[in-house]
């Protein structure tokens, strides 16, 4: 079973370099899913900032959000932060604005509290000004 699951992961690292988007679009979902994705993070981090097509930055935002944790929103909140294409940017910037846990008062406060600790405490400058950032739209 373990020899199944790291031939898995390999592949979908393989799939991640993939000339077709929805190949790596689908990496990016699938590599989101890792319960712990900082083996990971490096190619999630390269594909949150796909220069080919959004959709496999949205999809991977998307995805990492998805998990409601900490490690998914710093990834994200990261890519973010070094984002030099302005499309790619914008869609990142999207993605935070549009995450559902915005839909619900108890879930939007599991999102501010998770933005107040990487905005307080993320050894990454970059990440703890993009998290005080968000925050500040809030105010």
């Amino acid at each position: 079973m373990e020899d199944s699951v790291g031939q898995g992961l390999r592949d979908w690292i393989a799939a991640a370099d993939s000339p077709a988007w929805s190949v790596r679009a689908a990496a990016g979902r699938r590599l989101a899913a890792v319960p712990r994705i900082e083996g990971v993070a490096g190619v999630l981090h390269r594909l949150l900032l796909d220069g080919e097509d959004t959709g496999v930055t949205s999809d991977t935002a998307a995805a990492l959000l998805a998990r409601r944790d900490l490690a998914g929103l710093r990834a994200v909140l990261s890519a973010r932060a070094v984002a030099s294409d302005e499309g790619t940017a914008d869609q990142l910037g999207a993605e935070l604005d549009c995450d559902p846990r915005w839909a619900t008062g108890e879930d939007g406060d599991e999102l501010i509290a998770q933005l107040r600790t990487l905005a307080s405490s993320d050894p990454d400058p970059e990440v703890r000004s993009e998290a005080a950032l968000r925050l500040s739209r809030l105010r």
